[in-house]
């Protein structure tokens, strides 16, 4: 067994313009998908990544509703769903975990007291069997490629209820700008203010 007894960072890299390509074809294909109401109209089974569009007229998007009102080409929130069982290597097709993450955040934000459900719209892209395992990838290329708000900005959305005993943590920019999450209001105060928050999502869009 040969063991390197210098190194050299070169011989550590990996270079590919075919999977370059291939990150820069499904982002061709995500954005051909169709886009439907938040949650869509039938569960489904699968996995995969997942935009969310915001086309309200909630002060703090304004920017937002400009672009979306008539062609969904900027994300308020990007994010993904793996198999049932990736973690442990035992992914399992037949499971509709990204019908389930895109249901969670239609009760995340019906919960909240200044947005409203109907000015969300999603689009998705399934991938399975072998194409699973590109789905983190392409979720970050997708968040490099637009930067969403949620993602790049405000942190929080995708938050889980932390469950009981774990309260003590603090509450979330997101849930800050956004209250009324039942399980957010258990946490300790945020270490930001809300005027703060606000300045920073509105130096964001001043920038875009």
């Amino acid at each position: 067994m040969n063991v390197a007894k210098t190194f050299d960072r070169e011989k550590h890299i990996y270079r590919s313009d075919y999977f370059a390509e291939i990150i820069k074809d499904t982002i061709r294909f995500f954005n051909g998908t169709p886009v439907h109401c938040l949650p869509p109209p039938e569960k489904f089974e699968g996995a995969g990544v997942y935009a969310l569009y915001y086309i309200g007229k909630n002060t703090y998007y304004e920017h937002l509703y400009n672009i979306n009102r008539l062609n969904f080409v900027q994300p308020i929130y990007v994010g993904k769903a793996v198999p049932r069982g990736w973690r442990q290597a035992r992914l399992q097709n037949a499971s509709n975990e990204l019908y389930l993450r895109l249901s969670d955040h239609f009760k995340s934000i019906s919960q909240t007291d200044n947005l409203d459900i109907y000015d969300f719209r999603c689009r998705f892209m399934i991938l399975e069997d072998a194409a699973a395992d590109m789905i983190g990838t392409v979720e970050a290329a997708l968040i490099r490629e637009y930067k969403p708000v949620w993602n790049s900005c405000i942190d929080g959305f995708g938050n889980h209820d932390p469950g009981k005993g774990r309260y003590q943590q603090s509450k979330s920019e997101w849930d800050m700008l956004h209250p009324g999450r039942r399980w957010a209001e258990k946490l300790n105060a945020s270490p930001f203010s809300l005027t703060e928050i606000k300045q920073k999502v509105s130096s964001y869009f001043e920038n875009e």
